[in-house]
């Protein structure tokens, strides 16, 4: 049995190791400056426990409407296409892989660059014929081949039996935000620009069926449109649509007068040729936009990349314009109308979100997915209508009195936030404690607080 003495010895060696637990756990939370506190201000949680609190965006299991899966098994049924598992895993691998096209100025200047390399390290005395060659050769060798994609009827079935479902999961999860953080907004006309199967139309009307009456659906696909058709009537061409009010055409409506309350572009700016035609339909669908427009591309470096290109040149255009009678601002996911920081990290990384679903039960597909995909949300307005909380942009890591979140904030920058009870407050540590990628941390910074007391040295 131990002597009085030596418990005493005991608890002496023990006390600076709980110091040192103390202050290294001040110092994670203070990696977070900029997060300070639960936003009481605004009242956030109500009579609400905190795993309900209104930052909380998540999904469960998104399911397809089931007249929509039915339909999408019937046409798979009647129109039987060889080998359909392997092509439906290929086109989804080249999807995702896709890069967006080189532009012409981007392939002179790699040209000049090989041409200059090869003068440098070979025989000077060459021909100009052979140089051009070897340069030639060499872009083929290490440029990326973009090819733009004809969609005849087959490859359609084959493209709603790969994406139907997870582009209605990604799209419904945009939709799902806007109804959550504006809930009186109630759309009464929708435009989706590339619809594709139609998903877009359906995902709206699982969302403001009791608003929508015109959902306008524009692809330059003959095939794809009278696939979305079908898929609308149960699968045949002779059934009565399962939602009113959709109209399809092959061209934007060319009049500047004719706006929509939702304009939704969902994969398909990465299917135009060029930069220049991709911010001549984003400048349209702009103008065409009297509330909201959603962009959602692939969760890849490619697609955030072209999202924030479209985001950037709607907020930097806001005032060219005379139609815009109204100035824009970004919704979701950013807090802020400011450079992208990821795009500025030493590593860079897309910005990009998670919805889980349900896919259809074809023979091949049993599992939930996963969807990962890229958005920007643009609204006319005040972004001072709307709360600028932080957003969080990876998946939260809870560990013991700890919880880590990286956080896109307000002030425009990228944090890494360790919230604990002791420094933050039991409010902000269950309401981290709750939270998951993708949803909105009700903090406010530093800025509209007074300053903190200095910190108190640890007791030894």
């Amino acid at each position: 049995m131990a002597t009085a003495r030596e418990v005493k010895l005991l608890l002496s060696c023990c006390r600076p190791r709980r110091s040192l637990r103390a202050s290294q756990s001040r110092a994670f939370a203070a990696l977070v400056p900029g997060v300070s506190q639960v936003d009481n201000n605004s009242d956030f949680l109500g009579k609400k426990p905190h795993r309900k609190h209104p930052g909380i965006l998540r999904l469960p299991h998104v399911r397809l409407p089931q007249a929509l899966a039915d339909a999408a098994q019937l046409l798979l049924l009647e129109r039987p296409v060889p080998r359909v598992e392997k092509q439906v895993q290929a086109l989804t691998n080249y999807l995702w892989s896709r890069h967006l096209p080189v532009e012409p100025e981007e392939l002179q200047r790699r040209a000049a660059d090989l041409e200059k390399r090869f003068l440098e390290s070979q025989d000077s005395t060459q021909t100009e014929e052979k140089l051009r060659g070897a340069v030639l050769q060499a872009l083929r060798r290490t440029t990326y081949h973009w090819q733009k994609l004809s969609y005849n009827e087959e490859l359609s079935l084959i493209y709603m039996a790969a994406r139907l479902d997870g582009g209605f999961a990604a799209v419904f999860r945009a939709f799902h935000e806007i109804q959550a953080r504006v809930p009186e907004f109630q759309p009464q006309t929708l435009m989706d620009f590339g619809s594709g199967t139609g998903s877009v139309a359906w995902a709206a009307h699982s969302t403001w069926s009791q608003s929508l009456r015109e959902y306008m659906c524009v692809d330059s696909s003959a095939a794809m449109l009278g696939l979305a058709e079908k898929l609308l009537k149960g699968g045949s061409e002779s059934g009565k649509p399962c939602i009113p009010g959709v109209f399809f055409r092959q061209f934007l409506p060319v009049s500047p007068k004719v706006q929509f309350d939702v304009v939704v572009s969902a994969f398909a700016l990465s299917e135009l040729p060029s930069k220049a035609d991709r911010a001549e339909v984003v400048q349209t669908l702009w103008r065409k936009t009297s509330h909201f427009l959603v962009l959602v591309e692939n969760g890849t470096k490619a697609g955030h990349r072209l999202l924030m290109d479209a985001r950037n040149l709607v907020l930097q255009g806001k005032e060219k314009s005379p139609l815009d009678l109204q100035p824009g601002f970004v919704f979701a996911p950013c807090p802020h109308e400011l450079p992208c920081p990821q795009l500025s990290a030493s590593k860079s990384l897309a910005c990009s979100f998670s919805q889980a679903y349900h896919p259809i039960p074809f023979s091949w597909n049993k599992n939930p997915k996963e969807e990962t995909f890229s958005v920007v949300i643009l609204a006319r307005g005040s972004p001072k209508e709307t709360n600028r909380w932080p957003r969080i942009t990876q998946p939260v890591l809870k560990r013991p009195r700890h919880v880590h979140c990286h956080l896109c904030c307000p002030d425009g920058s990228m944090q890494h936030a360790v919230v604990t009870a002791r420094r933050h407050g039991r409010d902000m540590y269950r309401c981290a404690r709750v939270s998951s990628w993708g949803d909105l941390l009700p903090v406010i910074g530093p800025a509209a607080l007074p300053p903190c007391p200095a910190e108190e040295p640890a007791e030894s």
